[in-house]
C-alpha cells in the first residue's frame, strides 16, 4: 500500500506507522499537525526509513492534503487524526468539533477529488480507511451484552459525538459518491508511547512518582482493553482487504473495571520496581468525583474481524500490561520530558484526573 496516515505522530497513529514501515512493500506518508499529543520521538524508530515520510499538516488545509495525495500518487488513506481525550472535550469542545467533524470533512473532499481522478486498478485499488471508536455507541449495561457493528449510534460526551459525525461523513462519501470507504470502531488502546493523560499510563506515572492514582466515582466503570499493536495489526487487515461499505469492530476481549486496571498496574510494579518500605502501590489509589456523562460499560463485539479478515489479538491483558509497564520502566527519556512540561511547552496541560 502506498499509504497517506493522518494523526501518525500520535499514539495509535505511531504504533502504525511503525508496523507499517517494516512491512515490504508499503510506504507511509505521515501527517500530524503536531499538537500536544503528538509526539516525532514515538517514530525515532523508523525516522529514517526510505519507506518513510512525516510532513507537518492540518487535515483541515484541504489543498495541502491535496497535494500531497497527488504527489505521492496515494492508494489508501488511513484517518486517525483526531483530539480524543473526553475531560478536554468537556472543558473545551470547540477543538472537537474542528478537527474530528470538519477536518474529516476536509480530508473526504480531498480524498473524493483524487479519486475521481485515479483509473483503471490504481482506481478500484483506493481505500480510505476511518478509524473510530467506540464510544460512538454510548454505553451499555453491566449484562454481558456487547457492542456489534449493527449498534445504534449514542454519543454520551462531546468527543463521542464529534466521532460520531464523523462516522457519518464517511459513510454518506460512499453512499452519495461511491467513495470506497471502510469504518472501524474499536476499544480501549493501551502499550508503549501512550501520552500519559489516559489512564493506564497516568497512573503508572503517578505511581512512580509517589503521587495519588485518582479514579472517578468508585472506579466500577467498565472498559475493553486492546493492546496497541494488536491494533495496528487489524488497523492493516482492514485497509488492505476490508470490504468498501463496511464496518469493524475491533476489540481486545479483555474486560475489565477501571478499578481492577489500576490495581493491576499496582500489583506488576509492586513485583518490578518496589516502593521502600514495601508497601503497596495499592495505597496510593483515591477516588474523586465522578465526570458528566460518565459510560457505565464498554464491550466489544469483534467476531466479524475475526471471522471475516483473519485477525485476533495476539495479547492478553496481562501480558500486554506487563510488557507496558516495562516499557514505561525502561524508557524515561520519552516520558520525562512530558511529565515535566519540557515537551509542547504551554501547550501541554496535563491532565490530573485518570480518565479512561
Amino acid at each position: 500500500m502506498n499509504i497517506l496516515l493522518t494523526g501518525g505522530a500520535g499514539f495509535i497513529g505511531s504504533a502504525l506507522c511503525r508496523h507499517l514501515c517494516t512491512t515490504p512493500g508499503n510506504r507511509v506518508t505521515n501527517v500530524d499537525k503536531l499538537t500536544y499529543a503528538g509526539n516525532l520521538a514515538s517514530l525515532r524508530q523508523i525516522e529514517n526509513y526510505p519507506n518513510y515520510r512525516f510532513v507537518e499538516a492540518d487535515i483541515c488545509d484541504a489543498a495541502a492534503i491535496s497535494a500531497l495525495l497527488r504527489e505521492e500518487a496515494i492508494d489508501t488513506v488511513i484517518h486517525l487524526a483526531a483530539e480524543s481525550h473526553v475531560d478536554r472535550s468537556i472543558d473545551g469542545p470547540a477543538a472537537f468539533i474542528e478537527t474530528n467533524i470538519v477536518g474529516t470533512f476536509r480530508l473526504l473532499s480531498a480524498a473524493l477529488e483524487h479519486w475521481r481522478r485515479m483509473t483503471g486498478e490504481d482506481r478500484a485499488r483506493f481505500r480510505f480507511h476511518h478509524v473510530s471508536t467506540d464510544e460512538v455507541f454510548g454505553d451499555l449495561p453491566h449484562d454481558g451484552s456487547l457492542f456489534s457493528e449493527k449498534t445504534p449510534y449514542a454519543p454520551s460526551s462531546p468527543y463521542s459525538a464529534s466521532k460520531a459525525a464523523s462516522d457519518h461523513l464517511v459513510r454518506a462519501w460512499h453512499a452519495t459518491y461511491g467513495l470506497p470507504v471502510v469504518v472501524s470502531n474499536c476499544s480501549n488502546n493501551y502499550g508503549p508511547f501512550h501520552f500519559p493523560e489516559k489512564l493506564i499510563p497516568l497512573s503508572i506515572l503517578n505511581a512512580l512518582e509517589e503521587k495519588p492514582i485518582q479514579l472517578y466515582g468508585s472506579g466500577l466503570n467498565v472498559r475493553d482493553w486492546l493492546f496497541v499493536d494488536d491494533h495496528a495489526r487489524a488497523l492493516e487487515a482492514v485497509a488492505s482487504r476490508g470490504v468498501p461499505g463496511q464496518s469493524y469492530n475491533v476489540g481486545g476481549r479483555a474486560e475489565r473495571t477501571n478499578l481492577s486496571v489500576v490495581e493491576a498496574i499496582c500489583d506488576t510494579l509492586d513485583e518490578m520496581k518496589p516502593r521502600r518500605g514495601g508497601a503497596s502501590y495499592r495505597s496510593l489509589i483515591t477516588f474523586v468525583d465522578d465526570r458528566p456523562g460518565h459510560d457505565r460499560r464498554y464491550a466489544i463485539d469483534a467476531s466479524k474481524i475475526e471471522r471475516e479478515l483473519g485477525w485476533r489479538p495476539s495479547e492478553t491483558f496481562e501480558s500486554g500490561l506487563r510488557k507496558t509497564v516495562a516499557w514505561y520502566l525502561a524508557n524515561d527519556w520519552w516520558w520525562k520530558p512530558i511529565r515535566d512540561g519540557r515537551y509542547a511547552g504551554d501547550r501541554l496541560g496535563m491532565a490530573e484526573k485518570a480518565a479512561p
